[in-house]
């Protein structure tokens, strides 16, 4: 029977069964929230404006960018209402140099995305977006060059823009149209190969020593980042002609520079793009008329150059910053004579991570940081340093002293991708599973958790499940980076995610092998905590922690269980052709009659290791499951004897459960409906639809999971891919 049955057929094909189709209700208001992580994830570049001091801009890879408001000493997400989930990786932003209520961004995840052109007027608050036909790769290998936008200090309509793939290009009409610079000598590789990309022109810089009266500057630089002879490009008549300057090598492709105000440039080098290829790195200082000089720290020995950043009110004063220094760990160097000396801060720096715990996640002492592309120094303030790393911003306000204390720089930052999440019928409302950084147990949503997932640490947690009668015993799977040793995939907790005790399976096969290694085997466990079931190739049982196993009967290889929340004998499954019930435990499984379901379940099956489960247990009643076949919901309270049709006309992508008023739960779900693709809540099983976020709240409609609160009636936990993971209680009400 075909997935895309029409409402009247499947009316017809469940009889007494047949749905009232899903109506939308008005919109219920809500309240959005993050839950407080700070940062988590990669922010390629920094930057201040230099029309107003305290004001600063950062962009991400995958969840947007932000502005550091000082009046409320937070970072305002930018664009949470934006709906082109492309647009939130940025490429690169750049605040006008003389209005600071003006700001542009270079908005699109990757060559095959939407790409555009971003304006504000007004700080970030809201953008006149112009799609462009040049491709970008804000969350592709090289999104640390840059900065690739550039705005004329001389004449701010005036920008230009380095692409990756389709060489130079210029507006004239602050970012409304644009051409492409004819003249300029590398006009771009085209098009990459399917997951391969381009570094391009790295960054863009006009010199603001060179323009006068108003009509544009006349000296602009150009890095290249792609295999060539020739890395680095100026213009001496406001980009109408072009002549090459001589640097380190073609080995050395220009990833990185600054200019001073006296027209100074300075340039990164590095033999790679990033994140992970720039083994070997050069600086050097160029002069306005294209006479460079080697200025390398003497003691710099690996890693790329991938943070240039010079100080407006200190002159000779410049910032460098490693990335792929493997063997000692990334730095910093500072300067206060133009690079003729350096210092390196490294050694001189101490870290108080005491507002982000997160950053000991791996039970180590938080160290310099990895991947620093963002490198920028307050141009009001010297000792005002910043710098991005993969997981958070780090600042200090007094760089020149002998000892240098960074701190995070993250209040309001919340760029994470949330694999899983669950809400326990006790203990902490809320428990989560992130990519990169394992998962938490949050306690207070607004302070940033302590790191718990240990023993085993597993950088990605893929699933997790509690006992729904004993909420205490939590289980999780994950993976590892590939690069790294591991013992255990899984992982077993009696004291709500707080403390952990490794689950190992037993090697299997012929020869034997332990096939719990990779994070492909999904864990759950029963009501009452006692049986855990692991999806492995042979599913394997166990009564008594892991200390023994036994085969499951009747469950076909690498299936996802679920087990009942309130009956501790029962567990479900769902296979391409059968929904699977087990009445013992989950020692043997068998078919259920699923009546009312269509016969070609192959919908249901889990693809891969991060994805939602299709079939939930209600905590609120034995028997009562949900099954998400393609887009349609069904329920049934009886076991999986029978099911109903349960979301009408919603096309369903992700869905949860959670409180609701009375006896009824709150079904929540990511769908569309009506054409109109947003989150949405049913209290009458699916029969009508509520939209619950709004125009302002859509986080480029980048989702991975979602769940209600079985405790709190209205909440729902909504973990998005970039935008970090959100609570929403209806507006007006105290939780």
């Amino acid at each position: 029977m075909a997935r895309s049955m029409s409402l009247g057929m499947i009316a017809v094909l469940v009889g007494l069964a047949a749905p009232v189709p899903a109506l939308a209700q008005a919109a219920i208001p809500y309240q959005w929230r993050n839950v407080t992580v700070g940062a988590g994830g990669y922010a390629p570049g920094i930057v201040f404006s230099p029309a107003e001091p305290g004001l600063a801009y950062l962009r991400t890879d995958m969840g947007g960018a932000y502005r550091w408001d000082a009046a409320q000493a937070r970072w305002i997400a930018l664009q949470d209402g934006n709906v082109v989930s492309s647009y939130m990786g940025i490429e690169s932003i750049a605040p006008d140099p003389r209005d600071p209520a003006l700001v542009y961004m270079a908005a699109g995840m990757h060559a095959q995305a939407p790409a555009a052109i971003l304006r504000s007027a007004d700080r970030g608050r809201s953008w006149h977006v112009t799609p462009v036909p040049f491709a970008m790769g804000g969350n592709e290998a090289g999104r640390g060059l840059g900065e690739r936008l550039a705005i004329d200090p001389d004449r701010t309509a005036t920008l230009l823009f380095g692409s990756r793939h389709d060489g130079l290009w210029r507006s004239d009409d602050a970012g409304a149209h644009w051409t492409k610079v004819a003249r300029f000598p590398v006009p771009g590789l085209g098009a990459p190969a399917a997951r391969q990309t381009h570094g391009g022109i790295a960054f863009v810089l006009f010199d603001p020593s060179s323009g006068a009266g108003g009509q544009g500057s006349r000296r602009i630089w150009a890095g290249i980042a792609d295999p060539g002879a020739t890395h680095l490009y100026r213009s001496e008549d406001g980009g109408a002609h072009w002549s090459a300057v001589a640097g380190p090598g073609p080995d050395m492709l220009a990833v990185k520079a600054a200019i001073a105000s006296d027209g100074t440039l300075y340039v990164g080098y590095a033999t790679g793009i990033g994140q992970s290829d720039a083994r070997g790195g050069a600086v050097w200082r160029f002069t306005p008329d294209g006479r460079g000089q080697a200025i390398t720290p003497p003691d710099h020995r690996e890693g790329g150059i991938l943070g240039v950043a010079v100080a407006a009110s200190a002159p000779g004063t410049v910032a460098i910053s490693t990335l792929d220094r493997y063997a000692l760990g990334d730095t910093l160097w500072l300067s206060r004579d133009g690079g003729a000396h350096w210092k390196d801060l490294g050694p001189r720096s101490r870290r108080d991570v005491s507002a982000t715990p997160f950053l000991l996640h791996e039970g180590k002492g938080a160290d310099f940081g990895h991947w620093i592309t963002g490198l920028a120094i307050d141009p009001f303030d010297a000792g005002h340093i910043a710098y991005t790393t993969g997981a958070t911003v780090y600042a200090t306000a007094a760089a020149g002293a002998d000892a240098i204390d960074w701190a995070p720089w993250a209040r309001g930052i919340e760029q994470t991708a949330i694999i899983t999440l669950t809400s326990p019928t006790g203990g902490a409302h809320l428990v989560s599973g992130f990519g990169d950084i394992a998962g938490f147990v949050h306690d207070d949503f607004g302070v940033s958790p302590q790191p718990s997932f240990t023993n085993p640490y597993l950088s990605n947690t893929n699933t997790l499940d509690y006992a729904g009668r004993k909420p205490a015993v939590i289980v999780r799977s994950g993976s590892l980076y590939a690069n790294r040793p591991r013992d255990a995939s899984l992982g077993r907790s009696e004291d709500g995610g707080r403390t952990w005790t490794p689950v190992r399976v037993p090697a299997m096969g012929s020869p034997p092998a332990r096939a719990d290694l990779n994070g492909e085997a999904a864990i759950s466990v029963s009501a009452d905590g006692a049986a855990m079931l692991v999806a492995a190739p042979e599913p394997m049982l166990t009564r008594d922690g892991g200390a023994t196993w036994q085969r499951v009967a009747g469950l076909p290889g690498s299936t996802r269980a679920t087990a009942d929340k309130v009956d501790a004998s029962r567990f479900y499954a769902v296979s391409e052709a059968h929904l699977l019930g087990s009445r013992d435990g989950g020692a043997h499984f068998a078919p259920l009659p699923g009546s009312g379901l269509p016969a070609d379940l192959s919908a249901a099956r889990i693809r891969h290791r991060e994805q939602p489960s299709t079939l939930v247990a209600s905590p609120f009643a034995a028997g009562e499951l949900w099954l998400k076949l393609g887009g349609q919901l069904w329920r049934s309270i009886d076991g999986g004897a029978s099911f109903r049709p349960a979301s009408g006309a919603l096309q369903v992508e992700l869905f949860g459960l959670g409180r609701g008023r009375g006896r009824t739960p709150a079904l929540y779900a990511v769908g569309t409906l009506a054409g109109l693709r947003a989150v949405w809540r049913s209290d009458d099983f699916g029969k009508h639809w509520a939209r619950i976020n709004d125009d302002g709240h859509q986080w480029g409609l980048r989702f991975r999971v979602i769940s209600g609160d079985p405790r709190v009636a209205g909440r729902v936990y909504l973990g998005t891919d970039g935008r970090g993971l959100l609570y929403g209680d209806p507006a007006g009400e105290r939780k």
